[in-house]
């Protein structure tokens, strides 16, 4: 499976290494070449030598998704820092590229929902940290 992963933050190159681990084709898309240096944390080989692919670019500009291979991909990741951004670049890749599964990282719970409701597989941490929350002051 190809998987496309925008954002090599930590959650991102956490991500990519795993699904690399578990023999998918990865590629990862980020502006910061600095980045790069994630997804050599705690490998043996360099993140190419393992098979995994970068590209430095805007995951808003349609030729960085390309050179990154969105083409190609099974998977699409939005996982960078803004909510903004993701949803874009995940409603990119489900519309104009039809990725069939595009997962998205959404801060805001209100947003994630109701992109969730528009067919994007959405994740906020920020929800999973609420319910955490009110579980913990139930148990008070």
């Amino acid at each position: 499976m190809f998987v496309l992963i925008v954002g090599a933050g930590r959650v991102g190159s956490t991500v990519a290494r795993q699904a690399l681990a578990a023999g998918h084709e990865v590629s990862v898309l980020d502006e910061d070449p600095l980045s790069h240096e994630r997804l050599d944390e705690g490998q043996s080989t360099s993140w190419e030598d393992a098979g995994g692919r970068f590209t430095v670019g805007h995951a808003i500009e349609v030729e960085a998704l390309e050179e990154a291979g969105i083409g190609e991909a099974d998977v699409f990741i939005a996982s960078t820092d803004g909510d903004n951004t993701n949803l874009v670049i995940a409603q990119i890749a489900q519309r104009r590229f039809n990725v069939e599964k595009v997962v998205v990282r959404v801060m805001d719970p209100a947003r994630a929902s109701w992109y969730a409701e528009q067919g994007l597989h959405t994740i906020c941490p920020t929800s999973a940290a609420i319910a955490e929350f009110k579980s913990a002051l139930e148990l008070a």
